[in-house]
């Protein structure tokens, strides 16, 4: 039993290693390229409602622990529709969101959908990056169908 004690204590020693070593821990940030800065800004704030944490000419970030998305001006006339990113939301009542952001005119590339997981929609912010806003049932314990998710019916 001792020998087997101090194999499982090897392994733990090990597997602590491992992870105070990892370098990469967890994502900081989500950073979107966009072409105008004011109008992206106003966007995530104004329409979105996102809680600003900092401003400056070349940067704005959203949201104050955790991960941050930022926006920063695309040196480059980058064409960022249809980019293969996808910003994931969770909310708490996807229809009560879904008309806030229908009444302000907001693009939708999906419309709200019951899914496999709950309920699922995708938008479009001013430069074409996706924004996915799902709604997790109760139930639901294996998460997102990545695949279900971008595909708009």
């Amino acid at each position: 039993m001792a020998l087997f004690q101090s194999k499982i204590d090897k392994l733990l020693i090990r597997s602590q290693s491992f992870w105070s070593n990892l370098t990469f821990r967890r994502v900081g940030a989500v950073i979107l390229l966009v072409s105008d800065i004011d109008k992206s800004m106003k966007f995530y704030r104004d329409v979105l409602e996102l809680p600003v944490k900092n401003t400056s000419p070349e940067w704005v970030e959203f949201f104050s622990s955790g991960t941050v998305v930022a926006l920063h001006p695309s040196r480059n006339k980058i064409r960022t529709k249809n980019s293969g990113v996808l910003v994931g939301f969770m909310v708490s009542n996807l229809e009560s969101v879904a008309q806030k952001l229908k009444d302000k005119k907001v693009e939708f590339f999906k419309e709200p959908k019951e899914e496999s997981f709950g309920k699922h929609a995708i938008i479009v912010d001013p430069d074409g990056h996706l924004i996915s806003i799902a709604e997790m049932s109760p139930k639901s314990s294996e998460g997102f169908d990545l695949i279900g998710l971008i595909g708009a019916e």
